[in-house]
């Protein structure tokens, strides 16, 4: 089975509570599907010290000495080399936050049963939806309508897209559940909630990191319009009717140049393009280019995010690709 390429986009929505737990671009904008409705985006972060996959991972990886892809230039312009780096988080998008949904949960959430209309590709479950959940795009019966899940007890990721409620029971177009303690991919061909089959929620820039920390140590996620029929490491599934070489499969790695001057940007700018630079960021999904996806928080201040848009695709490189994956289904 193949999930099929109207999966790919829309970005995103609302930090939420977790039951029992505390309170806590450019056009056209097709990566944004924020909540229709206005909720309470309160400060939600994850435990101190809690490690988002083991420090080897893919995710965690410093690649700012990996070699440059030979078709680095080739593929920039494709993705277009005069065109902003926009931060699809923080501000508001059609009434409401912008930015990914993510809820910390308990070991002692109740799970609930799914079913999917990709159950070849999704795993059982139950998964800990908490009572009420402001799912993505909230209203909106056309959005990607995630859900994200991060188990603070049991250290596991519980991800859902397209879900909706039928009667009393759960529906999702398709789910991924992780181990965070694991570095442990998709099997080969398989999506997630994301159309590369990667997990979401390791892959946002959060306030807690990028603020309070003043340090993020991972990559982020990012899409673009056009992609081909292929993935490369840690991606595990396409979404893409092309074989267009030119075009970047899914799971390439981008990073900002070593020798773009951070100095003029503000703090929390900073933090972030240091990290561009360390980690990089994973394409994750067609949708508008160079959108990089955010968590959504109440705390996040425009004029810190504003001056992203100063970097140009120019500023990128794309790293080292091996193994590429091309799709003959």
């Amino acid at each position: 089975m193949s999930q099929p390429v109207g999966k790919i986009l829309w970005a995103m929505g609302s930090i939420i509570l977790a039951t029992g737990l505390l309170s806590g671009a450019s056009t056209p904008r097709q990566t944004s599907s924020a909540l229709s409705q206005k909720s309470p985006a309160l400060p939600l972060d994850l435990p101190s010290g809690m490690r988002v996959f083991p420090k080897d991972n893919a995710w965690n990886e410093d690649i700012s000495r990996l070699p440059i892809d030979p078709k680095s230039a080739e593929l920039i312009a494709q993705i277009g080399a005069s065109k902003p780096l926009y931060p699809d988080f923080g501000g508001v998008w059609e009434g409401a936050p912008a930015g990914i949904p993510f809820v910390v949960v308990s070991g002692k959430t109740a799970r609930q049963p799914v079913t999917f209309d990709y159950a070849d590709e999704s795993d059982a479950g139950p998964y800990p939806i908490p009572g009420n959940p402001i799912i993505e795009g909230n209203g909106n019966p056309n959005g990607d309508r995630h859900l994200l899940m991060v188990d603070r007890d049991n250290r596991r990721l519980y991800e859902l897209f397209a879900l909706r409620k039928e009667g009393n029971r759960w529906h999702a177009g398709s789910g991924a559940i992780f181990d965070l303690n694991s570095n442990a991919l998709r099997p080969p061909g398989w999506t997630s909630a994301d159309a590369a089959g990667l997990p979401i929620f390791p892959g946002l820039v959060r306030y807690d990191e990028a603020v309070i920390k003043g340090e993020i140590d991972h990559a982020f996620r990012f899409t673009v319009r056009k992609t081909r029929k292929a993935y490369v490491f840690p991606a595990r599934h396409w979404a893409s009717h092309t074989l267009d070489p030119a075009l970047p499969p899914m799971g390439m790695r981008v990073r900002l140049k070593a020798g773009v001057d951070l100095t003029k940007y503000p703090r929390t700018a900073q933090v972030i393009l240091k990290a561009l630079k360390k980690y990089g960021m994973l394409l994750a999904d067609n949708g508008s280019d160079l959108f990089v996806s955010g968590a959504t928080d109440s705390r996040w201040k425009t004029s810190e995010l504003e001056p992203l848009k100063r970097i140009k695709g120019s500023d990128f490189e794309v790293v080292l690709m091996k193994n590429i994956i091309v799709s003959d289904r």
